[in-house]
């Protein structure tokens, strides 16, 4: 679904991904540092170059979620977030980001690359809510989600089993009024806002 889209902002370059990004995808998820977090690939072993390109063109073709990477401004692949199970009929969809490249980490590149990526969300395809679900111990996690405007919806107790134990798994929500009210009180989303606007033209559904 995200073929034709790309968003620019000051610090990031959200673009379609590319069957070039697959090496960069598998050496990541082989690095346990950026693994613990991610659901789906904890504890399990790296795929594959071909199976990651496999992956990619088939997450390319889906119509109910938007995948992107993530560049820098100077065109280096940083990582990826999505927005998943997008719902048309209830207008919402699930948000995930993985920052694999550990240098730029706790810069604010996965803070503009979110808060693009919600504006799209909330304007372009006109969501209601946009949720997300994350282990309980992922604290940097969840401050950047905080950061973006999540608030705490809720938890599943005991819901995951990692590292020997069961885990909660956090729920966090966004309504698209509550977006819409961070961009006119908060300096840094409204500097995303006018960025989003400026390159407007450049999205294409």
């Amino acid at each position: 679904m995200s073929k034709k889209i790309i968003l620019k902002g000051k610090l990031v370059t959200l673009r379609p991904m590319s069957l070039k990004d697959a090496p960069n995808f598998c050496r990541w998820l082989g690095d346990p540092e950026m693994t613990q977090f991610l659901l789906r690939w904890y504890n399990r072993p790296a795929p594959s170059i071909g199976e990651e390109k496999s992956w990619i063109n088939k997450s390319n073709r889906e119509k109910n979620e938007i995948n992107f990477s993530i560049d820098t401004a100077e065109g280096l692949h940083i990582g990826t977030l999505s927005l998943k199970n997008i719902d048309p009929e209830n207008k919402n969809a699930e948000y995930g980001i993985f920052i694999g490249d550990k240098r730029y980490w706790g810069q604010g590149y996965g803070t503009e690359a979110g808060r693009l990526l919600l504006d799209y969300g909330f304007r372009k395809l006109r969501l209601k809510m946009i949720y997300l679900r994350y282990i309980a111990f992922n604290v940097r996690g969840e401050r950047s989600y905080k950061k973006l405007g999540f608030k705490y919806a809720g938890r599943y107790r005991q819901g995951m089993y990692l590292r020997g134990a069961y885990h909660d798994q956090i729920m966090m929500d966004l309504l698209r009024e509550e977006h819409f009210k961070s961009q006119k009180s908060n300096p840094a989303y409204r500097q995303a806002n006018l960025k989003s606007q400026r390159y407007s033209s450049k999205v294409k559904a």
